[in-house]
């Protein structure tokens, strides 16, 4: 594969977004729960989680950081790309971003978003998301998403050398048994169920990853811990069903076990934001401490420099492909390297269908 991006003149980084003060959390919640109806007495309750921590998400931050990693990489390699950056749900918002990039001369541009598997809230929203921004925006640069990673060695390397880590940090007696709970984002059952082209993507994908670093530090250390995948962050009616095991359940049931001690992978997440610094450091943590059960939380990609440069590689990867060329593509586990372009019933949305990148 050459190091030629066209026909990309701009890579767009697509995130989350979050609060940056206490005065922007309920704003923000707005944005994340527009159109449900859910009264602002209920967000400041939901808010609660950020006004913890001053108001300020870690993700805008985080994001940052990773943008000048990446443009570090980028130079170093010699890629000749400007990197933007846009939020679903706070500054700096798509739109407003997408008009910079058209004001600045960008026609096509490769978006890499912040969630590595296939469901409607960690893909096709961002697709929805991003349709939506280039409609608000004449002459809008066109926009091509990046593929789904989770198994790309770009990311499962880091997530390999994070458990390892963590492992090593529990205390001697209780390493050797201790359990493996790898924890991702909870999603209604329903939306579960319909991920992917052909259903069930986002829990395949989890548990594709987890069989491989399973496998991995079986390798190194001549052991494979028992291990389960949990979830944490949900929300919405209590009557509609959810992915579960809850992660603070899950801690309860093998101290059950008399388990020797837990090292929790946020396999789930891309970096240290608030469903990992609340969730799991805090929450899940003080469950531990309760329980008195060994605790090591194992670190998110963030900016390790492989998890870096698996940017460029999807980028000089899908620009091959849309050149005509044949293209390798880098794969860990037992899953194909997923698609370029969704099926128009690829992870639906739940209230009815929006135009979405294709």
């Amino acid at each position: 594969m050459t190091s030629d991006p066209a026909p990309y003149d701009a890579v767009l980084l697509v995130s989350f977004g979050g609060p940056e003060k206490a005065e922007d959390v309920v704003p923000f919640l707005e944005n994340v729960t527009r159109g449900r109806g859910i009264p602002k007495a209920r967000l400041e309750q939901v808010g609660e989680h950020y006004f913890q921590f001053g108001g300020r998400s870690p993700i805008n931050d985080q994001n940052r950081e990773f943008l000048g990693e990446l443009r570090e990489d980028f130079k170093g390699a010699g890629l000749d790309l400007p990197v933007y950056w846009g939020n679903r749900n706070w500054d700096p918002m798509l739109a407003d971003t997408v008009r910079q990039m058209r004001d600045d001369g960008i026609r096509r541009a490769a978006c890499f978003v912040t969630s590595a598997y296939s469901s409607y809230s960690s893909c096709r929203q961002y697709r929805e998301d991003l349709a939506a921004a280039t409609a608000a925006v004449p002459d809008a640069p066109v926009l091509d998403r990046l593929r789904s990673y989770f198994n790309h060695p770009g990311f499962v390397e880091p997530m390999v050398d994070a458990t390892l880590t963590a492992l090593a940090d529990l205390p001697d007696a209780a390493r050797d048994a201790a359990h493996l709970a790898f924890v991702t984002h909870s999603l209604p059952v329903t939306m579960s169920d319909t991920s992917g082209p052909k259903g069930g993507e986002y829990v395949a994908q989890h548990r594709s990853v987890i069989d491989e670093i399973v496998e991995r530090v079986r390798q190194e250390t001549g052991r494979r811990h028992p291990h389960e995948l949990v979830f944490c962050s949900r929300s919405g009616s209590p009557r509609t069903p959810w992915l579960e095991p809850d992660v603070n359940d899950h801690l309860e049931a093998i101290a059950e076990r008399n388990a020797s001690g837990v090292v929790v992978i946020p396999i789930g997440f891309v970096s240290d934001h608030m469903e990992v610094v609340y969730d799991l450091d805090t929450e899940a943590q003080a469950t531990a401490e309760r329980l008195k059960l060994p605790f090591v939380r194992a670190a998110t990609a963030g900016i390790d420099p492989r998890f870096v440069a698996l940017v460029r590689d999807l980028v000089l990867e899908r620009a091959a492909v849309e050149r005509g060329e044949d293209v390798v593509r880098a794969v860990e586990g037992a899953l194909p390297a997923c698609w370029d372009r969704c099926r128009p019933s690829c992870c639906p949305n739940p209230q009815g269908e929006k135009p979405a990148l294709p």
